[in-house]
This record gives C-alpha cells, sequence and structure tokens, in this order.
C-alpha cells in the first residue's frame, strides 16, 4: 500500500483531474459526468483501424466500455482516498453517472446497452463492449439487466475461442479475417473473434450464474486451442467469427494468454 500511496495515488489523481478538465482529441466529462471524446475521423478506443484516413469502426462520443472503466476508475479512487485519509474530490461526479449510465446507454427496445452515444445518435450495434458493464469490479446494472447482457452475449457473440467482434446479423459483418490488407482491416473489428475477450465474458458469466464448472466448460475451446493448435503453449490474438474459426493474426498474444490465466484462477477455481 505504501508504494500505490507514495508513487501510483498522485498520479491516478492527477490522470482524474486532466479527464475532467479535459485533454486531447476532446476527451472530457460531459455534463452528466460520463466521459466523451473523439470526432468522426479518430479510433480512440480498442477498435482503432483506420483505413485511407477513414474510422473503419466510429465510436466518438460516449463509449460503453470507456464508461464503465470510467466508474471503475472514481469508485477505486474513492476507496483510495479512504485508506489513505485523503479528501476524494468526486463524490457528486461519481452521483452523476451513478444517475445517467441507464438513461444514456440502456437500449429499453432490444434490451442491452447502446455501444456508444454521439449527440442524439445511439448506436445499437450489438456488439461485446458491452459485457465490461457486468464484469468489472463495481457495476451500473441491476441483476436482471446484467443477466440479459450476459445472455445475449453468450447466444450471439461466443465461440470456444472468444469473441466475436460484431453480431452476424450486421450489415457490416465480416467473419473471415483474409485478404489484402483493406480487406483484413475491415473485417478486424467487424465480426472477428477476440480471444482476450472471454476473460470479461467468462467475469461476467460467473457473476451471473456462479458456476465454476459450467464457466470452465466455456473455455475448452481456448484450452485445446492452447495445447494443441497454433503456436502450442499460446493464443492467437484473433479468429474467424465462422466456423471452423481458424486462429488468425498475431500467433502468440499475451493479452489472450493472460486473459485465459486470469479467469481460470479468478473466476473457475484453477491454481
Amino acid at each position: 500500500y505504501k508504494f500505490i500511496e507514495n508513487f501510483i495515488f498522485p498520479q491516478l489523481n492527477e490522470i482524474i483531474d486532466n479527464h475532467c478538465t479535459g485533454t486531447r482529441f476532446g476527451i472530457k466529462v460531459a455534463e452528466d459526468g460520463l466521459l466523451s471524446g473523439g470526432c468522426k475521423d479518430t479510433q480512440l478506443t480498442w477498435m482503432d483501424v483506420k483505413f485511407d484516413g477513414v474510422a473503419v469502426t466510429p465510436r466518438f462520443g460516449k463509449a460503453v466500455e470507456i464508461n464503465c472503466l470510467w466508474y471503475n476508475a472514481l469508485k477505486i479512487m474513492q476507496l483510495f482516498c479512504g485508506k489513505f485519509n485523503s479528501e476524494f474530490k468526486y463524490p457528486d461526479l461519481i452521483a452523476k453517472v451513478e444517475q445517467n449510465f441507464i438513461p444514456v446507454f440502456w437500449n429499453s427496445a432490444k434490451n442491452y446497452l447502446y455501444d456508444y452515444v454521439s449527440g442524439d445518435f445511439k448506436d445499437d450495434s450489438f456488439r461485446p463492449n458491452q459485457i465490461f458493464a457486468v464484469s468489472l469490479p463495481f457495476t451500473l446494472l441491476d441483476d436482471e439487466k446484467s443477466k440479459m447482457i450476459v445472455d445475449k452475449v453468450k447466444e450471439r457473440l461466443y465461440t470456444p475461442f472468444g469473441l466475436r467482434s460484431l453480431v452476424a446479423s450486421h450489415d457490416d459483418y465480416h467473419g473471415i479475417y483474409k485478404g489484402t490488407l483493406k480487406e483484413r482491416d475491415l473485417a478486424y473489428h467487424q465480426g472477428t473473434v477476440w480471444a482476450w475477450l472471454m476473460g470479461p465474458f467468462i467475469t461476467a458469466f460467473s457473476k451471473v450464474y456462479n458456476d465454476k464448472q459450467l464457466s470452465r466448460n466455456l473455455l475448452l475451446g481456448m484450452i485445446h486451442h492452447f495445447y494443441e493448435d497454433g503456436c502450442i503453449g499460446n493464443v492467437n490474438e484473433i479468429f474467424d467469427g465462422e466456423f471452423p474459426h481458424n486462429p488468425r493474426g498475431c500467433f502468440a498474444q499475451a493479452w489472450s494468454v493472460g486473459e485465459l490465466l486470469r479467469v481460470l484462477h479468478e473466476d473457475c477455481g484453477e491454481n
């Protein structure tokens, strides 16, 4: 705790302060307490492909997973302030986020979260980013909404090797990652399966169903891949969205392996 208090804590305070006052690319806290940033020409989230200067998956404004992370950052800082006997400067900001997240992001017609909100536009593309609203330590969802999201993500995006980056029924879905650089870039976050997303999905699934064996069963495909396929002892970066979900991209990806190991330990009871 001393290391955190003396070296990490001051930097975390500075990061939150800068987000409140505003930083590059229009990143700032909006009046409703939610974090906003970017424009149609920027790619500020992990879905970051641009080709010939055009954003393939424009997600500017308020992105759902960014605001889940923002809320968790504020709540964790609140805990640190209590631990280090430091005044927490943002209780009103936490209250704003708690008040406005559901009205802004919940799609009541389809019972899941919008992927991003920009002005009056609300993107209802069904993507995996909403799973962070359940998986992160501090959630803004009630149990019913959490289960709805987990069940829909399981039904529409889950594969044995991770989550599709876009539902297959979407007009822009690309299920196979191959071809020219342009073809691959257009598919990268438009249906391609990302192995690292299995981590937050399993954590969210475990929260909702509290069944370690069932959670482990959902990882059997990745475990088989780790021991028997591709680069043995590693996990690929991505897989095709279509069966047989051929491994693609980087053949040994740290965050793919890291998330597999994390959930095996934290959510599946493995040592």
